[in-house]
């Protein structure tokens, strides 16, 4: 395993969870760095990236104003802190790791893909 994704659970709707994601093995510190969601049934879809210095973040428009993407290039770890949860965000959340120093919204430019972590957000 070379990205660990961890802190996903239940959540109440309007409460809040942060999910982070390890790496191990091998550095990503030069990599751009997404978090992607699917739900059961649905297509894995993309919910926000961040650059290789932090720079530059990116959010779909469902999760703009409530999920802040970090990372802490010293410990090798990307963080997805959820507010405002809602029911419709239940998913597993995947992080992952893109080609290049940018992150991407195409799940064709990631090639290390952590193992996923379940959101669930009761009503």
């Amino acid at each position: 395993v070379q990205l660990q994704a961890s802190g996903g659970g239940l959540v109440q709707a309007g409460g809040s969870l942060r999910l982070s994601c390890a790496a191990s093995r091998r550095t990503f510190r030069n990599n751009g760095m997404g978090w992607f969601r699917q739900a059961p049934g649905e297509e894995r879809e993309f919910v926000a990236g961040v650059s290789w210095s932090g720079g530059d973040t990116y959010y779909v428009d469902f999760v703009k104003g409530r999920f802040t993407i970090s990372r802490d290039n010293a410990k090798d770890t990307v963080y997805l802190q959820m507010n405002s949860l809602k029911p419709e965000d239940t998913a597993v959340y995947y992080c992952a790791a893109a080609l290049g120093s940018w992150w991407s919204s195409q799940k064709s430019r990631h090639r290390y893909w952590g193992q996923g972590t379940l959101v669930t957000v009761s009503s």
